[in-house]
């Protein structure tokens, strides 16, 4: 089991929240074996000022270099790959569909035309599944993210999920990882990005890997 005092984050996906589908099935699984799962709103609240620096903050406030456990879904993989190859008292990591190469995969998806645009009105519309609604996002959230590695090289042991028909984050870029970190694992899926249908078989796949003990090379 989990040492008592090891924390365990979930850190959700782009215009997501702690109320996500996933966050509350990893809390539910989790808790019968003693683990509170924590589940940070990385916008706090303001999801027009977002960025990548302010939510790699979020965890850094959180956590204050205290050793733990991520468990990341999408852009929260992403961040939790940043965070961990920054601090080495992350133990391992769970990422499901990482945003590997993340501002590549947003400049290789938006025209010239909708940058320009951005950058003018400083607002650009996004669905956000925590609201239900539209919310407008800063252009500061592009500027920022071209600061980031594009594939961080974190060291911690971690299990990557990933839909082998992921139309938003190809399986390739998670695949480029674990090729170059020998402390990876991918498990290729039969699912999409979300990952919703399959998170019965991850459970399944992951549940020693987050609840085991840890050892000192960890």
């Amino acid at each position: 089991m989990l040492r008592a005092n090891l924390r365990v984050l979930y850190l959700h996906g782009f215009a997501s929240s702690p109320e996500s589908r996933k966050a509350r099935f990893f809390s539910e699984r989790l808790h019968p074996h003693g683990v509170h799962l924590e589940t940070p709103d990385l916008a706090k609240g303001n999801f027009s000022k977002l960025t990548i620096t302010g939510q790699l903050q979020v965890i850094e406030e959180l956590l204050d270099n205290q050793p733990a456990v991520l468990i990341g879904s999408s852009l929260g993989g992403y961040l939790a790959a940043l965070y961990a190859h920054r601090y080495t008292s992350v133990s391992r990591l769970l990422l499901l569909a990482p945003a590997f190469r993340f501002h590549q995969l947003w400049m290789d998806r938006i025209t010239p035309e909708q940058l320009a645009a951005w950058k003018r009105d400083d607002a650009l519309p996004f669905f956000h599944y925590g609201t239900g609604r539209e919310e407008p996002l800063g252009y500061g959230f592009i500027e920022d993210a071209a600061a980031y590695q594009l594939l961080p090289p974190f060291r911690q042991p971690a299990m990557i999920f990933h839909g082998t028909g992921d139309s938003v984050v190809p399986i390739d870029y998670s695949a480029e990882f674990v090729q170059n970190h020998p402390n990876a694992r991918l498990v290729p899926l039969s699912s999409g990005h979300e990952l919703t249908d399959v998170l019965d078989q991850i459970w399944t796949s992951s549940k020693d890997f987050l609840l085991g003990p840890i050892s000192i090379s960890e």
